[in-house]
């Protein structure tokens, strides 16, 4: 029998062996959560938290809510896991609906509680990514943009400074450049590591760090994945933050609505491939959006060679 040249490619990618089973480990990762809700939120929460723990994480980052509407809950969970793990932890903190002199009471709360790890957003308001027809609006005396917290933040404390980035735009930039523009300002204030809006093609993460390399950016890019926990879910959020997907994403979770299971097993192949492709083209960090549960983010890292500590050695 005669082979094709599709046949042939399709021959040698299945004999050139696993693509994750001898993965060195030497990698870092990091998790993002958000702050609970309920009683039963918070419970599911730890159990993610303290099955990630032994996976050595850089840091455990905690959202802030649209409109600063978490801040008592983000501020807890953040002192809970400085308290209770060893595992850093990052607070996330925005510009809105707040003044300057109330995020630098903030900031120093976080100081006090022993957080050294700030994720620096502008954030957007309650209606929406956008902030409606007017966009954002800082309130009076507050920050304006996220280089503008940034620099207060150092001025503050001697805190760490992660920053966002966005690889496909932000929905409200002028263009490519004016976002890079945004993200060297971010740098230029103190920021020292971009962890990146969600994608779902490795490209589209190396074309964007070529950019910020061509811009002479020399600031730590981390990719943000987000293994999809729901389709549906996603296409809205995507749409809200520019975020293409790919035809072939949608054509492999049609279908599976239903099967809870069969999605989280799709979905965490999905997003171990891509993560398997960024690690081949020189990423050293991922960032896990983990939706506050740790089943397919722990099943990534596992194929990806993140292992706990007393398993690297067996």
């Amino acid at each position: 029998m005669t082979l094709t040249l599709n046949q042939m490619a399709e021959a040698a990618r299945a004999l050139n062996g696993p693509l994750f089973a001898d993965l060195p480990g030497d990698l870092a990762v990091s998790f993002e959560f958000f702050p609970p809700k309920t009683p039963a939120m918070q419970e599911s929460l730890w159990q993610a938290v303290e099955t990630l723990v032994p996976l050595s994480p850089r840091f455990f980052s905690v959202t802030y809510g649209a409109g600063g509407s978490t801040r008592e809950r983000t501020h807890a969970t953040v002192a809970r896991i400085v308290a209770e793990t060893p595992v850093p932890a990052a607070a996330h903190l925005t510009c809105v609906n707040a003044t300057a002199e109330e995020l630098d009471a903030i900031a120093d709360e976080y100081w006090a509680a022993g957080v050294r790890h700030i994720v620096a957003l502008r954030g957007d308001p309650p209606t929406g990514p956008l902030g409606g027809a007017a966009g954002f609006q800082p309130v009076a005396g507050g920050y304006a943009s996220a280089a503008e917290l940034v620099a207060a933040l150092k001025r503050r404390h001697d805190f760490e400074i992660s920053v966002s980035c966005y690889p496909e735009t932000h929905p409200e930039a002028a263009n490519a450049q004016a976002d890079l523009d945004a993200l060297k300002a971010k740098h230029d204030a103190g920021a020292t590591r971009a962890i990146s809006q969600f994608f779902f093609e490795p490209d589209t993460f190396f074309r964007f760090r070529d950019k910020v390399a061509a811009a002479g950016l020399n600031v730590e890019l981390v990719p943000g994945i987000l293994p999809v926990s729901n389709y549906a879910n996603l296409k809205k959020m995507a749409v809200s933050c520019g975020t293409h997907l790919p035809d072939w994403m949608g054509r492999l979770f049609d279908g599976l609505d239903d099967k809870p299971a069969a999605r989280q097993l799709v979905a965490a192949t999905v997003a171990a491939e891509m993560s398997r492709r960024l690690y081949a083209g020189g990423v050293r960090h991922f960032h896990f959006y983990t939706l506050n549960r740790a089943e397919l983010s722990y099943a990534i890292c596992h194929l990806l060679g993140v292992r706990p500590a007393q398993e690297t050695h067996a």
